[in-house]
């Protein structure tokens, strides 16, 4: 298959890139560098993400569109300036592929297009499916309009997934390096209330399910890519703990996280209870189905990284 993923040298894109190459699929990736791309194997097409270019003529011959683009979630504060780029890097990227899809002489097979959890906006202990209502809030409305421009292109006979994807769990970026800092310094801990719920995912379970999404022609729509046991922050904590052999005992009040953070603080003093519905009933198999398995092989990786080679 001919597969373009847009966002494809971040946190996510870049390691889904290496995989989807390494099956064999002729990928492309839509980068603001031509050139730049993760493997030999993997072509790079420059585009700017608001404009036209010779991408296009990629597009109308891919099987698969795969739609990473946005600036990250939690890089900043949430100002006014920093929501406008959260809000503009989805919207109008997305707005720019699925306009690109309507000159295509015939409709492109499958588009997966990034989308959040946020979408089902703070909420208590409710078990959420994809088939719950939208919440409340920036993100609520941040994913909804982002879903909304990516559900044009089922108008154009397109398949369209979207990935309602949690916290994704693997070392060299997201939220989690972040987390294990102040755990090693011992000086880790929930951030309270601690009773919040965290839906999170592996990464390696997040390229299984576009992987799996891209074999299963009846999956559509809304797809949860979280892991089945959403924990709260103070088992996630307490695991973290456990795991690195370090205590989990030094509580980070909501309020410090609002004074230096402002509202993107809400991120880690609120969640969601998510249910992956639609993988669990279609036949998904997740490779880290619980939350200890999952850190110890990604704490373990890191502490393999860390040994010296071995002389020659």
């Amino acid at each position: 298959m001919k597969i373009i993923v847009s966002g494809g040298t971040g946190f996510i894109g870049h390691a889904l890139v290496e995989e989807l190459a390494r099956q064999g699929h002729e990928v492309v990736v839509l980068s603001r560098r031509s050139g730049h791309a993760p493997r030999s194997s993997v072509r790079s097409v420059e585009w700017d993400a608001c404009s036209a270019g010779p991408w296009h003529s990629e597009v109308a011959t891919a099987d698969v569109v795969i739609n990473l683009a946005g600036a990250p979630i939690a890089d900043g504060r949430w100002t006014d300036a920093r929501k406008r780029l959260l809000v503009e890097s989805r919207i109008l990227s997305t707005r720019l592929l699925v306009d690109a899809l309507a000159g295509r002489s015939a409709p492109l097979p499958l588009l997966i297009s990034a989308s959040g959890i946020g979408y089902y906006g703070p909420s208590d202990d409710r078990l959420l499916d994809e088939a719950s209502p939208i919440g409340q809030g920036f993100l609520a409305d941040l994913s909804a309009s982002w879903e909304t421009e990516a559900l044009r292109a089922g108008r154009l006979g397109t398949r369209v997934v979207l990935l309602r994807t949690g916290m994704v769990l693997e070392q060299g970026g997201g939220a989690l390096p972040k987390m294990l800092l102040p755990f090693r310094l011992f000086a880790g801990g929930p951030v309270l209330p601690g009773t919040q719920w965290v839906s999170w995912i592996h990464r390696s379970d997040l390229i299984g399910l576009v992987q799996w999404v891209i074999a299963t022609a009846t999956i559509s729509g809304p797809v949860n890519a979280v892991a089945p046991e959403a924990v709260t922050m103070k088992t996630f904590c307490a695991t973290v703990g456990r795991v690195l052999h370090r205590p989990s005992w030094l509580p980070v009040p909501g309020l410090a996280l609002h004074l230096a953070l402002g509202e993107l603080g809400t991120l880690m003093t609120t969640g969601q209870r998510v249910d992956p519905a639609k993988a669990r009933a279609g036949g998904y198999t997740f490779r880290y189905p619980t939350l200890e398995p999952a850190l110890r092989a990604i704490v373990n990786k890191e502490d393999q990284a860390c040994l010296p080679s071995s002389p020659r």
